[in-house]
């Protein structure tokens, strides 16, 4: 111990003599009579008293080491996921190769230099010692390497922390809805640099391992031909080089069809689409896979699954039309024949006597009484609908105000909408409107018409209509098989009487198809795109109905054009109570459904009250528990844990006092994925990157023996001793205390005051 203000001996023995002196004098005479032992007791109490503080007036402390050499911890984290299972770590397990790491070259080094604590992560985080380290098993369902490593900062927060080791094989899988270990590279890294440096050692072979995956699964927009949809299977061959492989495609387990591909090159992605036919009633479950080569470490990766939900109920098309013509009654009768459809149109007769507007009406159920004046008077009325189909119709013939709810309709509501036909776009009628930004093309050609972007000899034909290249492949334009049937038959149809010479495509729209007007110029005839929360089109032609008497009886293009724009415009449209939720969940995984609640006017509904259930394989059924989590919205919110594979069907019924606002039932396949061995090679560059950004370094096995030296450059070399202030210690506080408590309690105990 040492005083910051030293004194003087001579001092030293005055001090302690007035000390003394001070206790000796106040119990000299004491008031009440004490014993020899109770008075000594009594000075020696006020003696220590009064020397303690008198010490502290002349700051005395204490000489520690260096603090930067005192109590530095280092954590060490060992990945025990699954994919720590796979034996390219010379010819042992990565958890194997890992643990003898640790045990023969790490903890040796480390702990000779620091306080060392171990922990393994995959699930979780989770405490390790080193008599157990030999037990700790690759069981992981998925690696949550950046949580584990923001806990481990928060955890050790305001201790002196040299540095976090991490021996892994680079997946990060943490996370719902299908984060994969490259996808979750960037989320640590947000966070990397507040906190100690990572010193990342990959365990695994980044090449060479022998591994066939199927990469990607999706469906796309089901096509109304034989009610089919296109399955799109991206698959993955590492190490066999370029030798061919079947990819099997399979419905609710029974194999649909099996095809033979060859990479062009090993390790190049290898796209094929194959034509399903689901369920229309039921759900269905597809899956691509690879069959199992011998060689492969990993077989997990070789499949993978995707849900096919079925349609659901008819979608409900609203058409105003200018006119009785030939062109939208053959549309009109296409579109009735579609069972997935209900179909209203108002069609325009004329005046009367009195020069009102008359108006013939064809709608379902309830539904007529709200057309009889030609066009839905309220919201809720207009809402109702799923999609909305504009056809010649002059600009004037519609209010501002029931143009502002079309787009409405389409931005706010999420429906469809098409205009089509040469009055609708007569005179840049619709210019100036609120309709006029929900369309995807400029409605004046003052450009010159459209870069061409597709090719062959029928653009140079005046009104034929030909498909782009984005067309050949979308939904609405798919007429054949392949491609390249597709565009056979759009190359014979007749062509178009005319074409409104319209203008190019807006931000983000998509042209599907071109025609050439005489003068020689391309304007856009199908266009696309999205508008707020709904879809927008136009068809800028006349007499499309030449498709159907101009062919053979048998040629369907004209029913299947309009019946797949019509789908496509609908399709996405929501429910007043409608719910998303993650699309790939594995079991365990935790996601969130979001429910957006409604009325009929799809204005929110912020004092809704929602009931929801999740309704396992099996049968079992569990409630949800949904909060409210946007204020004055109408947004719910709850969290799902399916705890098994296989399909899971969420249901929500919402309310607002005795009136039922509607409900939502979805499919929910978990599963379908493992994302613990999506492209299991070691992932260096993720490792590299998460070292880097944390101020760190990435090491490879051989050059584990030097992390300890990298990680006592980190400690400062300052090697001036501490020097702490012992009146700044609790325990001075508390002795003072207690010493004038003891003294106190006595004197009362003993008669004095």
């Amino acid at each position: 111990m040492h005083l910051a203000y030293p004194l003087p001996w001579w001092l030293a023995v005055i001090l302690a003599a007035g000390v003394a002196a001070a206790a000796f004098v106040e119990y000299r005479r004491p008031l009440a009579a004490l014993s020899s032992a109770q008075r000594v007791a009594l000075v020696a109490l006020r003696v220590v008293t009064l020397s303690l503080l008198v010490l502290f007036l002349f700051r005395p402390m204490v000489v520690l080491p260096p603090s930067s050499v005192r109590n530095a911890v280092v954590p060490i984290v060992i990945d025990a996921s699954r994919s720590m299972r796979i034996g390219d770590a010379d010819g042992r397990s990565r958890l194997a190769y890992a643990t003898a790491l640790l045990k023969n070259d790490l903890l040796p080094s480390i702990s000779a230099r620091f306080t060392t604590e171990l922990y393994t992560v995959g699930d979780r985080l989770a405490p390790l010692t080193a008599e157990t380290i030999d037990r700790v098993g690759a069981n992981a369902r998925r690696t949550e390497l950046a949580t584990a490593l923001a806990t481990i900062r928060d955890r050790y927060r305001g201790q002196r922390v040299p540095g976090i080791v991490l021996l892994s094989d680079g997946g990060d899988t943490g996370g719902a809805g299908g984060v994969g270990s490259t996808a979750a590279a960037g989320r640590p890294e947000s966070g990397a640099s507040d906190g100690p440096p990572v010193y990342a050692i990959g365990v695994g072979a980044p090449e060479g391992l022998h591994d066939r995956e199927i990469l990607g699964l999706t469906a796309g927009d089901p096509r109304i031909d034989r009610a089919s949809v296109d399955l799109h299977v991206s698959a993955v061959s590492f190490g066999f080089g370029r030798t061919p492989f079947t990819v099997r495609v399979l419905a609710n387990g029974r194999l649909l069809e099996a095809r033979r591909v060859t990479p062009t090159t090993d390790g190049s992605p290898i796209d094929e689409t194959f034509t399903v036919s689901p369920d229309p009633i039921s759900p269905t479950v597809y899956s691509a896979e690879i069959p199992v080569d011998s060689s492969e470490p990993v077989a997990e990766n070789n499949t993978r699954s995707v849900l096919v939900s079925p349609a659901g109920r008819p979608r409900k098309l609203l058409i105003i039309e200018g006119a009785p013509g030939f062109e939208h009654s053959f549309m009109t009768r296409a579109w009735a024949g579609d069972p997935g459809l209900e179909v209203d149109v108002v069609t325009r007769k004329g005046r009367n006597a009195e020069n009102v507007d008359t108006f013939f009406v064809q709608a379902g159920s309830g539904r007529a009484a709200a057309l009889t004046t030609g066009f839905p008077a309220r919201r809720d009325q207009l809402f109702a609908y799923d999609a909305l189909v504009i056809a010649n119709v002059e600009p004037d013939a519609l209010t501002r105000a029931q143009l502002a709810m079309a787009a409405d309709f389409v931005s706010e509501r999420g429906g469809g909408l098409l205009v089509m036909g040469g009055r609708s776009f007569a005179q840049r009628g619709l210019s100036g409107t609120p309709l006029e930004e929900a369309l995807p093309v400029e409605l004046s050609d003052r450009r010159g018409g459209v870069v061409q972007t597709s090719s062959g000899d029928d653009v140079r034909v005046p009104n034929k209509m030909t498909v782009t290249a984005d067309g050949e492949s979308h939904p609405i334009m798919r007429l054949g098989d392949s491609v390249g049937e597709t565009r056979k038959r759009w190359s014979a149809l007749p062509a178009l009487a005319a074409s409104a010479p319209l203008g190019g495509p807006r931000p983000g729209a998509t042209i599907l198809a071109m025609t050439t007007a005489p003068g020689g110029a391309l304007h856009p005839v199908v266009a696309i795109q999205r508008y707020g929360q709904g879809r927008s089109m136009i068809f800028a032609g006349e007499a499309s109905w030449r498709w159907k008497m101009m062919v053979a009886s048998s040629d369907r293009s004209y029913e299947l054009f309009w019946r797949q724009a019509a789908r496509w415009l609908a399709a996405d449209s929501p429910e007043p109570v409608s719910m998303t939720f993650p699309e790939a969940l594995e079991p365990g995984d935790v996601g969130s459904a979001s429910i957006d609640v409604r009325d009929a006017s799809f204005a929110p509904v912020a004092d809704a009250v929602v009931d929801g259930t999740l309704t396992a394989p099996g049968g079992d059924t569990t409630p949800l528990k949904l909060r409210h989590i946007d204020g004055g919205g109408g947004r719910f919110a709850a969290a799902l844990s399916p705890d098994r594979s296989g399909l899971h069907r969420v249901r929500v019924e919402a309310r607002k006092g005795s009136t039922t606002l509607g409900a939502a039932d979805r499919w929910l396949y978990v599963g379908g994925v493992d994302r613990e061995f999506a492209d299991p090679r070691l992932n260096e560059p993720f490792l590299r990157r998460l070292a880097r950004s944390s101020g760190g370094r990435y090491a490879r096995p051989a050059e584990a023996a030097q992390v300890a030296s990298w990680l006592q450059a980190t400690v400062p070399t300052d090697t001036t001793p501490e020097r702490r202030d012992l009146w700044h210690e609790p325990w001075a506080f508390v002795a003072i205390v207690l010493l004038l408590s003891a003294e106190w309690i006595l004197r009362r105990r003993w008669g004095l005051r």
